[in-house]
């Protein structure tokens, strides 16, 4: 499937890095809508964004945009900061920037930009529908929507503490001029700490660390950045933009429950989309046939139409 390579300019000068995905049928004069495309928590582009996009472009008469995220696999950090650090005020900001990217292409129509998102930046694209007024849908895909209560899902209480203190610690050894302290993003024993403590996490991320340049490890500061954080605060101002969630029924890592009491705050147009399994099962096999033939109907009414 055809796609470019393409890098853009974030607005505090950072290079992020990523792919343009554009139909063969469609001449290069024409402008398409665009759907921009980022992934989840330390995840790269070639972790099934790519199968997404493809399978969009096979679909729509549709253009879309995939990258990785600030200081992860090919894209950029900033100067004198970490790799591997997730912080969400950055991850959101860089969302509208690609936007502003992807309406500087001649080929792309600047006024039918849709955003997609999944998990960690399904809850991003959550955000970013309230407060960019650009983007015409929004395709928020088991999203991560309430820091606090997700973290304390994932945190046992009496891990709690220490937690706490390691947060205190790293934040005086960055002021000290010490290098930032890591995390594992997964563990094979989920009673040891990581950022997932959970089995599907654990099975998903070390298949792709042998076949992708994916590493395990996060800083520390981004897992205390992910429970300040709660993306849908503004989920009711996404509104008039159409919004499809998509909630995996047994998902352990972005809980349901969580993600319908979100949904039932938004308002109209909005579609919810529930998928059997958990939370990676919709990005392969029949789980993803469902799911993505659901999301291109979406975006052929409310994107492409």
């Amino acid at each position: 499937m055809p796609r470019e390579t393409i890098e853009f300019q974030t607005a505090d000068h950072v290079t992020l890095r990523g792919w343009f995905f554009r139909p063969s049928t469609e001449a290069s004069e024409t402008k398409l809508p665009c759907l921009v495309m980022s992934h989840g928590f330390s995840a790269l582009k070639e972790m099934e964004l790519d199968t997404f996009a493809e399978y969009f472009i096979q679909n729509l008469p549709i253009s879309c945009l995939v990258y990785d995220n600030r200081g992860f696999g090919d894209s950029d950090t900033k100067a004198g900061q970490p790799r591997h650090e997730i912080l969400p005020s950055q991850q959101t900001s860089d969302i509208s920037d690609a936007i502003t990217y992807a309406q500087s292409r001649a080929d792309v129509n600047p006024d039918r930009i849709g955003i997609w998102g999944s998990s960690y930046s399904g809850g991003h694209v959550l955000w970013v529908g309230a407060v960019d007024r650009r983007v015409k849908v929004v395709l928020s895909q088991v999203p991560f929507a309430d820091g606090w209560a997700n973290m304390n899902r994932l945190i046992r209480p009496d891990m709690m503490e220490a937690v706490n203190k390691t947060f205190q610690e790293d934040r005086l050894a960055r002021a000290a001029g010490k290098p930032a302290a890591m995390m594992k993003v997964v563990d094979e024993d989920p009673l040891k700490p990581s950022a997932l403590p959970t089995p599907d996490s654990y099975q998903f991320f070390t298949a792709w660390e042998a076949k992708s340049n994916w590493k395990n490890e996060i800083t520390m500061k981004s897992l205390e950045a992910a429970r300040e954080y709660f993306p849908s605060a503004h989920i009711h101002r996404i509104a008039p933009t159409p919004l499809l969630m998509t909630v995996a029924e047994n998902d352990v890592i972005t809980p349901v429950d969580l993600a319908l009491e979100a949904f039932s705050r938004a308002r109209e147009p909005k579609k919810l989309q529930i998928t059997p399994g958990g939370h990676f099962d919709g990005y392969t096999g029949k789980g993803f046939e469902r799911n993505a033939s659901a999301q291109a109907d979406f975006l052929k009414e409310h994107l492409v139409g």
